[in-house]
Parts: structure tokens; C-alpha cells; sequence
């Protein structure tokens, strides 16, 4: 990969990782099927690139909140939903390599993440435009946070998204969160899932084969990104958070769409 590719890299991680600041969305549902349009890389190494770069944001954003002693992650209900996290990106990752073992084939599986993508960003859509009418719950038995963690933690890991809107439609759905705590929490559960699907990707050595100064140039990206995007949601109301969330999982839902008939041709 040129120089210039990976400057690419670089550029696509920062805007998409200080949007996923602002969001809670992680990055990775944004810089993975953008950078798919380009075709420079196969869809298991641009999964593997996400997660990182995501795992490194959101490591930086949590730490930064926790050291600032915010308020806004509430550890009752997000430690066990992390640890399901934590459970749940192992098993995504598990049901990744399954499927990429049995086509045998990187495009397959590339066309059955944007499908599933698209699928679950449609859905996230319609809830954020419908939510004003649906009623919420305020979960708090820790079992059920798990198994919600779960859920969560396999769709990250297996998507290879970080966490994605997903984690915000969960969190007002169950918890009854606005826009921006759920942001804060989303985040937290992100670094949870990602950071367990990385180690079992290392310790099981089915890390595909990537350019170490790609790899550099999305971390570095992601946490300058991350910098960026907590700025910017700290000058931000929830309904400035719900325009752009909106605005961007339109785009998500058309890249999908475009990548998964790019990987069946």
C-alpha cells in the first residue's frame, strides 16, 4: 500500500473516529464501509483495522471521561453490560472466522457484513425517528445487562464496527438514556467488546495480513479523532447529537448497499 493510501487511512479514521466521539458510535460503522468502497484491502483485514483503531478511540475517549471524573457512564448498569461485551466480541469474532472458513472466499464474508450493516442501520433509522412515540424501559437487574451486553458484543465484534448505532437505539430502548449518556456508555461497552476481540483474534492467530503503517496511521487517526469529537460534544445539545446521527446513518445504509453488491459481483 502507498503512502498515500495510508494517508487515506489516516484521514478516513480521524473524521470517522471524532464523528463516533460525538455519536458513541465508535468510528468503526463509518471508516469500515467507507474505506470498502476503495477496494484496496480485503473485508477480514479492514475488519481487523476497524476494530483496532476503534478499540484505540474509544480506550482514549473512556480513559479521558474517567480521569475527568465525568458523571456520564453509569457503572451500575455498564460494567455488566461491558462484561456481556466482553463475552459476546469473542463469539462475534467466532461466528466471523466461521463464516470467512467455510466460503472460503474474503468477498463473501464482506457481502454478509454490509448486508447485515445495512439491515440493522435501517432498523436503527426508523427507531430514532419513531422514538419520541415508543415507549422505554430502565433495565437494572444485572443477568438481564449481560445478556443485553451480549447481544451487543457479538454484532460489534462480528460486524467489525466497534458498536454502531445499535448501541444507542439499546440503551434508550432498555435504559431509558438520552442521546448523549447513551453516547458516553455505548463507548465504554465498545472498549470492552473490542479489547476481547482483539486478544482472541492475537492469541488465536487469525490476524489477517495487514501494513503495519496502515495500521499506524488508523490508531493515530482515531485517537486525534477522538480528541477532536469529545470537544465538539461537549458544545453540542441532544438534538444537534440525533441531526447528525441521522444524517450519517443514511450514508450508512447507501454504502452498505453499494459494498454488498460490489462483493457479489
Amino acid at each position: 500500500m502507498s503512502v498515500l493510501e495510508s494517508l487515506v487511512f489516516l484521514a478516513a479514521s480521524f473524521l470517522a473516529s471524532a464523528v463516533g466521539a460525538i455519536c458513541g458510535i465508535g468510528g468503526g460503522v463509518i471508516v469500515k464501509p467507507t474505506l470498502e468502497l476503495f477496494g484496496w484491502v480485503s473485508a477480514p483485514t479492514i475488519s481487523f483495522l476497524s476494530g483496532t483503531m476503534v478499540l484505540a478511540m474509544s480506550c482514549y475517549s473512556v480513559t479521558k471521561s474517567l480521569r475527568a471524573k465525568e458523571k456520564a457512564v453509569d457503572m451500575k448498569i455498564g460494567t455488566p453490560l461491558a462484561i456481556g461485551a466482553a463475552i459476546g466480541g469473542v463469539a462475534g469474532k467466532v461466528i466471523f472466522n466461521l463464516i470467512r472458513s467455510q466460503s472460503g472466499n474474503p468477498d463473501t464474508v464482506g457481502a454478509v457484513q454490509s448486508v447485515c450493516l445495512m439491515i440493522v442501520t435501517i432498523g436503527t433509522l426508523i427507531y430514532n425517528l419513531k422514538k419520541s412515540g415508543i415507549k422505554t424501559y430502565q433495565v437494572t437487574n444485572a443477568i438481564a445487562c449481560v445478556c443485553i451486553g451480549l447481544v451487543l458484543g457479538i454484532m460489534s465484534s462480528f460486524l467489525g464496527i466497534g458498536g454502531g448505532p445499535i448501541n444507542l437505539v439499546v440503551l434508550s430502548f432498555f435504559f431509558s438514556l438520552d442521546t448523549k449518556t447513551a453516547a458516553a456508555n455505548s463507548l465504554y461497552i465498545i472498549l470492552f467488546s473490542q479489547f476481547a476481540s482483539l486478544l482472541f483474534t492475537l492469541f488465536g492467530k487469525t490476524v489477517p495480513e495487514f501494513e503495519w503503517l496502515t495500521l499506524i496511521c488508523m490508531i493515530v487517526g482515531g485517537i486525534v479523532g477522538g480528541m477532536v469529537g469529545r470537544k465538539c460534544s461537549a458544545k453540542m445539545n441532544n438534538a444537534g447529537v440525533d441531526k447528525l446521527l441521522a444524517g450519517l446513518m443514511v450514508v450508512i445504509i447507501f454504502m452498505s448497499a453499494y459494498n454488498a453488491w460490489r462483493y457479489a459481483m
